[in-house]
């Protein structure tokens, strides 16, 4: 099992803070916008007297109404064609458990979230890179590059709409191309879609779920941690329409009993949180997003301007990210300050590949923002290891 490139360089932001440095967190995706009170008050007014088991497939009036909310994004299922998972990392780890056996490959665009690397090695599965540039804005790949990929050993492609690490949102015509492969060849389109709140376009996001004919092959994953800044109560489900396929999910959702009950009572909660909240969040994130980009670009990083989610990969002029990452909380302070981020070398499953690259998450409050950005400029003047 590899070490999260998210998560692994923790001990050395405590011990960083066990100096008095104050440490900016721009490597975890982790909101700081306030959940939603429907949420909070479902737990705080709940009045069960005892905490039972739930149905395997999640709590039925929870199943029910977010089936309504997926019907009032333009995604007609049913109920019964989802399972509540015990998050959104449950629902990607059930889609590759039922679908590939040891030895399968999985098709991904790198950089990719880098813990669906760590399901494909729980599976002893495969996963098979498709390169995207930077430079490109990490657009999705012609779709004769799919075709090139595609092996009798292929079970599924796996995308992040929009996407971590990148922040790319692929357009409605990309999607639609996506499908006839996934229909020509048989194989599933697992689309990752926890982000779907958060594109900075005009058009609606467009979900694989409604790629016309591709019913039996679309896998949708969600959660509800980004969506409502509910990250700790590990609430995500699985949908299809493939009855066969989720007949067997339901068999592992059955495995690990059931999903959180306090997660699933506050994720029904959220249900009923007001469109206004989320044009709020989404306009707070845009402006998260331009004064990170201006200040990144101002020192000399390149970066694509994301369109989705709130990360950007940056390719900083320095000569390892992950060197670079570590000496920002072993070595750097700036007025008592540093910063933490994602070498994105841990994004990629092509060796070499993201060396001088970092995954920033834009979840802090702009003054905290502006406070990271200013010691990351700062670390980049003084940096032993910077390139010319």
């Amino acid at each position: 099992m590899p070490a999260s490139p998210i998560r692994k360089l923790v001990p050395f932001a405590e011990a960083a803070k066990k100096r008095g440095v104050k440490v900016y967190h721009l490597n975890i995706g982790q909101p700081d916008i306030a959940s939603p009170k429907e949420a909070l008050d479902a737990v705080k007014n709940n009045t069960l007297e005892y905490v039972p088991y739930s149905n395997s497939a999640g709590v039925e009036s929870y199943r029910k109404g977010l089936a309504k909310y997926y019907q009032g994004i333009g995604i007609d299922i049913d109920y019964t064609d989802l399972i509540v998972t015990g998050s959104g990392t449950e629902a990607v780890q059930f889609a590759i458990s039922v679908t590939c056996d040891p030895g399968d490959e999985v098709i991904v665009m790198e950089p990719f979230y880098t813990n669906y690397n760590a399901f494909a090695i729980q599976n002893d599965v495969k996963l098979v890179p498709i390169s995207t540039s930077i430079e490109e804005g990490f657009k999705l790949p012609p779709i004769e590059e799919f075709e090139k990929h595609i092996t009798p050993k292929t079970k599924a492609i796996l995308i992040c709409n929009p996407g971590n690490p990148t922040g790319t949102l692929y357009s409605k015509e990309s999607l639609l191309q996506l499908g006839e492969i996934v229909k020509k060849h048989n194989i599933f389109l697992f689309s990752d879609e926890v982000y779907r709140e958060f594109c900075y376009t005009d058009d609606p996001h467009f979900s694989c779920m409604q790629i016309p004919g591709a019913e039996q092959n679309v896998v949708l994953l969600d959660s509800v941690s980004k969506r409502y800044s509910l990250c700790g109560v590990r609430i995500g489900c699985i949908a299809s329409r493939n009855k066969e396929l989720m007949k067997y999910v339901l068999k592992y959702a059955q495995a690990r009993l059931c999903a959180p009950a306090y997660g699933q009572i506050a994720a029904e909660g959220a249900l009923a949180t007001p469109k206004e909240y989320f044009a709020a969040v989404k306009a707070e994130y845009i402006h998260r997003r331009d004064v990170m980009i201006d200040a990144l670009r101002k020192m000399g990083v390149v970066t694509p301007t994301p369109m989705g989610a709130f990360y950007t990969v940056a390719e900083l002029p320095v000569d390892n990210a992950d060197k670079f990452a570590q000496w920002l909380l072993e070595e750097f302070q700036y007025e008592g300050q540093t910063v933490m981020v994602a070498p994105a070398a841990g994004f990629y499953a092509t060796p070499g590949k993201g060396t001088r690259q970092v995954r920033i998450a834009y979840v802090l409050k702009i003054e905290d923002l502006k406070a990271a950005m200013k010691c990351l400029e700062e670390a980049l003047k003084v940096y032993p290891g910077r390139l010319k």
